[in-house]
């Protein structure tokens, strides 16, 4: 029989206000090399300190993750932008030099940024610099970087005295974890040892940060967390396409952009429509005996993402062999919202219920 490794404990932690012990000896094994799942304001990331290459490589290894999908670098504090232009180590404290030589300059677009959105679900991708392996940026000339606003993410980073490196805690394509028993339900066979996974409650965001490119025209690579409009007030316009798609041999410069991603094992599809038509589409699956299920998401943007991955995990945890989600109103969080469930989809979008389209939808049926 195959040996199945022990799923890891969950360690509780206050999400307000976390024990600084308890995050001080995770710290201490972060720089140990270890890998700490936490929780963030956006959904639960795996991180190691960006100094540790061994560590950094094992993420790829438990996410089952290609080295063409990037990790994000995660900041304490705003003023470590500025810190991280820096040639020369910022504190003799810090193993690795705190967070000098995270980038190779700071465009006053991301300063403004940064002052605006601060802790809080933005990357922001710059130039990478000299300290950046080629783990984190999948080997390309730009890295992605925030600020957490979250006392567990930020008081960890502070333990770790480093930067920490992370991406959602979940195996690569699957749904992004939002709560501490995700992560374990995710990756607890593959974490070690000497990892851990912190529990600090559910996430209040629930879907990624938002992240723009300023390495030239600003582009909006992923629609999440800070609204394209809230960009354009502090920055002026910016180009944001939607359902942007990465080959998957195409090294990214920030991660979620790839065509199958946050997704269930049960096939789900896009409704470009009403409720009226997905209930319509699912009838006409029932008549051929496909069990499907629309997905009760609600109709107001930031609620929606806010339940958004519970929603996709409990359905496909049910009996139904389709899912069928209808797009949410685009404005707020709502493309964000709609981003993720075009992915989840793997592009898999209708606007009909003709036969076609009822034959089409219940052939994704595995049999």
């Amino acid at each position: 029989m195959e040996h199945v490794p022990p799923q890891r404990d969950l360690v509780p932690v206050d999400p307000v206000r976390p024990s600084v012990e308890r995050l001080a000896e995770l710290g201490a094994r972060l720089r140990d090399g270890a890998l700490v799942a936490f929780p963030t304001e956006t959904v639960y990331g795996l991180g190691a300190s960006i100094d540790r290459p061994d560590a950094l490589r094992r993420i790829f290894e438990v996410k089952g993750r290609p080295p063409t999908d990037p990790l994000i670098v995660h900041l304490a504090d705003p003023g470590d932008l500025a810190a991280g232009a820096l040639d020369a180590p910022v504190s003799d404290e810090a193993p690795g030099g705190g967070t000098a030589g995270l980038v190779r300059d700071v465009a006053p677009a991301a300063i403004a940024l940064a002052d605006a959105f601060w802790p809080g679900p933005l990357t922001i991708v710059l130039r990478r610099g000299s300290r950046i392996d080629d783990a984190v940026s999948a080997g390309g000339p730009s890295v992605g970087v925030r600020v957490p606003a979250h006392p567990v993410a930020a008081g960890l980073i502070r333990a770790a005295r480093c930067p920490l490196a992370a991406q959602s805690a979940n195996r690569f394509g699957r749904i992004s974890p939002t709560s501490g028993a995700d992560v374990v339900d995710e990756l607890g066979r593959w974490l070690g040892p000497c990892d851990a996974v912190l529990d600090g409650g559910s996430t209040p965001l629930g879907i990624e940060s938002t992240v723009i490119d300023l390495t030239g025209d600003p582009t909006v690579l992923r629609h999440g967390g800070i609204t394209v409009d809230d960009i354009e007030s502090v920055i002026g316009a910016v180009h944001a396409p939607e359902r942007r798609v990465v080959a998957d041999d195409q090294a990214a410069s920030a991660p979620g952009g790839l065509l199958r991603h946050y997704s269930p094992d049960t096939p789900l599809v896009l409704v470009e429509g009403d409720r009226r038509l997905a209930d319509e589409l699912a009838a006409e699956l029932t008549e051929r005996g496909v069990i499907a299920m629309v997905l009760g998401l609600p109709v107001e943007p930031t609620e929606a993402a806010r339940v958004l991955y519970r929603t996709l995990r409990d359905a496909d945890a049910g009996s139904a062999q389709v899912l069928l989600a209808v797009v949410v109103d685009p404005v707020g969080l709502g493309r964000g919202v709609n981003d993720r469930l075009f992915r989840a989809a793997h592009g898999r979008v209708v606007d009909d219920v003709t036969a076609a389209t009822v034959a089409r939808v219940a052939g994704l049926v595995r049999t």
